[in-house]
């Protein structure tokens, strides 16, 4: 784990979030505070539990982005669930112990890119080695008379030769055969699974049934070029050590895993609700256990969820999150409001962020050899547009750019391929021209913003 500080983390948030100042000192704590746990003794480790966040805000002001780009810097094992696809056992939908089958997942391709990193090196000079193999075999084992050639010099001549063909890279477009195993695929099983499918499996049965049919292997004619990465994969699985790398992402995924739980404010159930509502209060119940701390079993093993950080968040236009179990509330002691996006976010979300919108853009026509150059007037128009919209309809954040840029640009998009390159410069004038109608036309914007 990256040892991040606070500021830095909030540094790093600040080049692709725009605002939301609280939210991003709040995560930066929580993830600094894992840190910290690391350094301390086992035992006192022990006692130190995550301090979980609960985010409120309306759609597309930033929740998900920060959560996403959090666990980015730090490397750790993430992931981003819908609470509301989640429907209490019993119910037919996927159980909330998936989630963190999925978080292992996530931790497993970690750990395993890692590794591969590792024994890169030594899975390269496999590889050299078992081309030179293909290319230059072995000599059958013969009895020669005084005065001939050994076959076995003769050999080791002429691998070096290719050896040194190859490090030049003269051999890429010779063919060789290569071996290339294939599992054989186990059908699903009904009852394998629970209620959420194969999914929600204790036990790797799957596995272990494609462990017991035979493997189907096919021979490949391949230019060294292609063979290389097909043996490359096939090195590196052989160096690494499936068992450890089940137990290093296990390790991970509960100590530094972040669960991203979208959509909390969805498993509230109306009062006096019958239904659907009966598996949201279940979904709830089911979810105390995840978060307060159980051990759910995966098929690498099992997984303390004790010191797994919980994002939440919320819309809570409907509810409000005191309607929440009031055991799951106290376990997101932080709690955070994200404001509403002002015409002046707008601004800056167009371009202060590195991957900005209008970089974008600038960046997609380019291929196009057509440049376009927004100016202060124009990028002033468009967050005017987002801002009113925003007001006068749902409002939905910063996702309504997405749509008014593409309105915007969609003439210059279809057109740029016959346009033999050129500069087209995006004023205000131009925004209003394209943007405007479907502004003040209520049935119209609804229809395309």
């Amino acid at each position: 784990m990256r040892d991040l500080t606070p500021k830095q983390i909030v540094e790093e948030l600040d080049r692709h979030i725009v605002g939301q100042a609280d939210a991003k000192r709040a995560v930066a704590v929580a993830v600094r505070n894992r840190w910290r746990r690391q350094q301390l003794d086992d035992e006192l480790r022990k006692e130190v539990s995550p301090k979980n966040i609960l985010l409120i805000g309306p759609t597309g002001v930033g929740k998900t982005e920060i959560s996403r780009r959090l666990a980015t810097l730090t490397g750790a094992p993430f992931i981003k669930v819908e609470a509301s696809k989640y429907t209490e056992v019993g119910y037919y939908g996927r159980d909330v112990e998936s989630m963190i089958r999925d978080l292992v997942e996530n931790a497993i391709g970690l750990v395993r890119t890692s590794e591969k990193e590792r024994v890169e090196e030594e899975a390269h000079r496999k590889v050299d080695e078992r081309i030179l193999d293909l290319l230059v075999p072995a000599p059958a084992s013969i009895d020669v008379g005084p005065g001939a050639d050994d076959p076995a010099e003769s050999h080791k001549r002429t691998r070096e030769k290719m050896r040194a063909m190859l490090v030049g890279g003269e051999l890429e477009d010779r063919k060789v055969e290569i071996t290339v195993e294939r599992k054989a695929q186990a059908m699903m099983i009904p009852g394998m699974g629970g209620p959420g499918g194969g999914d929600s499996m204790d036990i790797d049965l799957q596995g272990m049934i494609e462990k017991m049919l035979p493997k189907q292997v096919n021979r490949r004619e391949l230019p060294v070029s292609e063979a290389r990465e097909v043996l490359f994969e096939q090195a590196c699985e052989s160096l690494i050590n499936a068992e450890q790398v089940n137990a290093k992402a296990i390790e991970l995924a509960q100590d530094l895993g972040i669960v991203f739980l979208d959509e909390i404010d969805k498993v509230v159930a109306t009062e006096g609700g019958k239904g659907a509502d009966v598996s949201r209060q279940g979904v709830q119940r089911d979810l105390l256990p995840i978060v307060e701390g159980t051990t759910v079993q995966t098929r690498y093993g099992y997984v303390k969820t004790d010191h797994i950080l919980f994002v939440a968040a919320g819309a809570f236009h409907k509810v409000s999150p005191s309607d929440l179990m009031p055991e799951l509330q106290g376990r997101f002691p932080i709690r955070v409001e994200l404001s509403d996006l002002t015409k002046e976010d707008f601004v800056r979300i167009l371009t202060e962020p590195k991957g900005s919108l209008t970089k974008q853009y600038q960046a997609l026509l380019g291929t196009e050899r057509v440049e376009i150059e927004f100016d202060d007037s124009a990028i002033e128009a468009l967050a005017e547009y987002a801002f009113e919209v925003n007001q006068s309809m749902q409002n939905i954040g910063a996702r309504r750019l997405n749509t008014m840029m593409e309105r915007l640009l969609d003439e210059l998009s279809y057109e740029a391929p016959e346009m033999n390159g050129g500069r087209v410069p995006i004023n205000a004038a131009y925004v209003k021209e394209r943007l405007e109608a479907v502004t003040k036309d209520e049935d119209l914007s609804r229809y395309i913003l």
